[in-house]
């Protein structure tokens, strides 16, 4: 039996439904999971992550888990799972735990102390680390349907955005085959693309007019600064600002893997439609 967490979330619903389409039995925990429509023969269990101890009985009969890591951190789910029969994992991370300093950044230390929990627990790992998530687009989903515009800083910073679903397909190889144990692997979408493109292909995808308005610096940082200290809004607007000029490096993880070319962005937009209209 594998258990896939986070199931109400974008990786971990894909990851349920690609597991399902290869005759996997699967049970899928998730906060919110009786609320939730899975597909048929998934064993559904409602329980937080943030409470190991009160969700001991999700790992009846696993083998297997599809782990990530709350925003509040890992707690001791991995120990809880290893106590229970669990024997192999796949983390989901983030490539924050290569490119940042967990002493400074929190998103990086919550991730590397994700990590670093799992391979103490004693159970057999694999790490994936996406980069960009073509997801973050979302972020302009209320913009779009009102206004049908998009303002951003830096309109020709790029980025590398990778699917879900091509996440959950290195995450579905690595709990079905052997040979992933101790790997962490980097995973980014098939090219990069500037944050205009990205916004065109959006504009393609639902057949209407996005207008795309650079914004300066300060008024982001001024918005941003409400979500996040201000040290991170800056190092996220330093790192565009970089970008329009030294591109993101692409990976080669989700074909080599997967066994298919990762998806583009373009395709991405055109799945996610109805979010935009």
């Amino acid at each position: 039996m594998i258990l896939v967490t986070g199931a109400s979330g974008k990786v971990g619903r894909s990851v349920a439904e690609q597991l399902t389409d290869h005759g996997e039995p699967i049970r899928v925990l998730s906060r919110t999971a009786m609320s939730e429509k899975f597909p048929d023969g998934v064993q559904v269990v409602q329980g937080d992550l943030t409470k190991p101890d009160g969700i001991k009985h999700a790992f009846d009969n696993v083998d297997r888990v599809f782990l990530f890591t709350p925003a509040t951190g890992p707690g001791t789910v991995a120990d809880t799972a290893y106590r229970c029969g669990v024997r192999k994992v796949v983390l989901l991370s983030s490539i924050v735990t290569q490119k940042a300093d967990p002493k400074t950044n929190v998103i990086a230390a919550r991730h590397h102390t994700a990590e670093q929990l799992v391979i103490d627990s004693g159970l057999s790992w694999t790490f994936l680390r996406p980069d960009t998530f073509a997801a973050n687009a979302l972020e302009w989903a209320q913009s779009i349907r009102v206004e049908r515009v998009v303002r951003q800083p830096y309109g020709r910073s790029q980025r590398c955005p990778i699917h879900e679903r091509d996440v959950a397909a290195v995450a579905v190889a690595a709990l079905l085959e052997p040979g992933h144990e101790s790997a962490a692997y980097w995973l980014t979408g098939p090219e990069t693309i500037t944050v205009i493109d990205q916004v065109r292909a959006i504009s393609d995808a639902i057949g209407e007019t996005i207008t795309f308005e650079e914004i300066k610096r300060s008024a982001a940082l001024a918005q941003m600064a409400k979500s996040m200290p201000e040290s991170a809004a800056e190092r996220l607007l330093d790192y565009a600002a970089k970008s329009i000029h030294n591109p993101p490096p692409v990976s080669d993880t989700v074909e080599r893997i997967a066994g298919r070319p990762p998806l583009s962005f373009a395709q991405w937009a055109r799945d996610h439609v109805q979010s935009f209209r």
